[in-house]
This record gives C-alpha cells, sequence and structure tokens, in this order.
C-alpha cells in the first residue's frame, strides 16, 4: 500500500509539474504576441480615402474592374483593420510526403502600413502543440515556431528575404479584405491577359509583384509568386509559390474566399503545405 501511495504521489508531482511547464509556455508565448500586435498597431498610418468609389475602377485591367466590382458594394467603407480565426491542416513534410496535422489560428491584419500577425497552433500529438508566430510588422518579416511555445525550433527575422516573402502573404491574402486590391491603397496593376493580371505593392524598399488568375465566375481563384522566400535547412530559397482561394460568401456585405490550399511548386512538382477554412472575420473601417 505504501508503495502504492508513493507511486501515485509521483504521478501527481509529476502532472503538476507538467502543468507549471505548460503554464509558463503559455504565458511566455502569450507575451510575446502581445509584444507583435503592439509593434503592429503603432506602424499604423492612415489609409487612403474613407469610402469605395467605383470611379476608381476605371482604367484598370479587365478582369481585375470586373473582380472588385462583385466583392464591393459601391460607396463600402476602406477596410482599415481585419480580425480572422481560421481553422484547417498543416503538412509538416518538406519533401512531397502527407503529414499533415490540424490547426488553429487568428490573424490581425492592418492594411496601412501593411502588416499582419498571425498566430497559431498546430497539434503535433495529443496535448502536444507548436505554436507559430508568422508575420510582417513595421517592414521586419518573422517566422518562429515553438513547441509549446518554450522550445524555439527557428527564430527567422529580417527587413530582406524574410520581409519579402511575408510582404508577398500580405498581397495574397488581400482577397479577404479587398479594398486592398485598388489603386488608391497603393497597388498598380498591369494586365497579362482576359483572365489573369500582375499586381506590384511597394512597403519602404521592399517591392515585389504577383500574379492574380481569376476563374470563369470573374473572382480572384489563385494568386503566384515567381520567387517567394522558401526555408530549407535553414536557408531561404527562393521558390514558385501559389495560393488557391475557393467558397466566396459575403460577410459584412464583402464578398470573400473562406477556404484556401497554399503550395511550393517545385521541381519535384506541387507540394501543398497549407489547407485552412476561414472560421470567422471581423472588420474595421
Amino acid at each position: 500500500m505504501k508503495g502504492l501511495l508513493f507511486g501515485l504521489g509521483g504521478l501527481i508531482l509529476a502532472a503538476i509539474a507538467l502543468w507549471g511547464i505548460w503554464g509558463v509556455g503559455q504565458w511566455r508565448w502569450s507575451a510575446k504576441t502581445r509584444n507583435l500586435l503592439d509593434r503592429l498597431e503603432a506602424a499604423r498610418a492612415n489609409a487612403p480615402g474613407e469610402r469605395f468609389d467605383p470611379r476608381e475602377l476605371q482604367g484598370l485591367p479587365a478582369p481585375v474592374a470586373r473582380h472588385l466590382r462583385q466583392v464591393l458594394p459601391d460607396g463600402t467603407a476602406i477596410v482599415r483593420a481585419v480580425d480572422v480565426v481560421h481553422r484547417g491542416t498543416f503538412n509538416m513534410s518538406q519533401d512531397g510526403g502527407e503529414q499533415w496535422k490540424p490547426f488553429t489560428s487568428r490573424q490581425r491584419v492592418v492594411t496601412r502600413r501593411p502588416g499582419f500577425v498571425w498566430d497559431g497552433r498546430v497539434m503535433m500529438a495529443p496535448g502536444l502543440a507548436v505554436h507559430v508566430h508568422d508575420a510582417y510588422v513595421d517592414g521586419e518579416g518573422i517566422l518562429e515556431p515553438a513547441v509549446a511555445g518554450l522550445l524555439t525550433l527557428a527564430n527567422l527575422r529580417d527587413r530582406q528575404e524574410v520581409a519579402r516573402g511575408e510582404l508577398m502573404r500580405f498581397l495574397a491574402e488581400a482577397a479577404w479584405y479587398p479594398t486592398a486590391l485598388l489603386p488608391s491603397q497603393g497597388l498598380r496593376w498591369e494586365p497579362i491577359d482576359e483572365r489573369s493580371a500582375r499586381a506590384t505593392l511597394a512597403d519602404g524598399p521592399i517591392r515585389l509583384s504577383m500574379t492574380f488568375r481569376f476563374g470563369a465566375d470573374g473572382l480572384i481563384e489563385s494568386v503566384r509568386a515567381e520567387d517567394r522566400g522558401r526555408t530549407v535547412d535553414g536557408r531561404v530559397v527562393p521558390t514558385p509559390w501559389e495560393g488557391r482561394l475557393s467558397n466566396y460568401q459575403r460577410r459584412d456585405g464583402l464578398l470573400v474566399p473562406l477556404e484556401g490550399e497554399v503550395a511550393w511548386l517545385t521541381p519535384q512538382g506541387r507540394l501543398p503545405y497549407w489547407r485552412g477554412t476561414i472560421e470567422a472575420i471581423a472588420y474595421q473601417r
């Protein structure tokens, strides 16, 4: 009986210790998230204009104008910020395998100065999550995964290649906050053909272009970059990248895609690594 009691006591102490470690990890990660969000808010600037004027569509490439006419009601207020809740799966394999793990996340986006903070939880095993910050804040790109919020696996930060890749993400996701696709908000459009156009965005010294492809319904179906930075063995390697968007629905008057998939386009083939669904989206104008 004494041995059983000692054994039970040991299990209780171990459980308390693990709970304490988990609590420290949550507190540490939450503090980091708050710091990033504070920096994001501090870098905000006033977006030009108050409301969408359809006259702004004059002179745009035809597929861009068709898309914006559908997704933006006349006179809609310019989106200043948006909060998004996602769920989905993340492929942990980097060589074309299938190692999909469930994730949940919250994301805060501001449209001027462009920036976002994505705070994700990827469940590696029951009770074990990798916390991830993926962000573009005040011109700095940030990618930091940490086991349980404590053990940092990588900490990529710079104002060059990592920042450029994160600003690409901001532009690729602009279909969620579609007033950011207007020329008045800093975007320049060039025609390619009847179903696609090239968008160019600049923020400070970073300047990039991405190709938007529109479906038969006139809505954005994919966004492609030819040279987004992919982390391979600790190095950032420029790699073709594509995001696909689907399931458009009205949210607060805006027609936005609620599902998406992103993939690297490698010499070995297309490598999807993120599939997600928007569970909630809230706009600030």
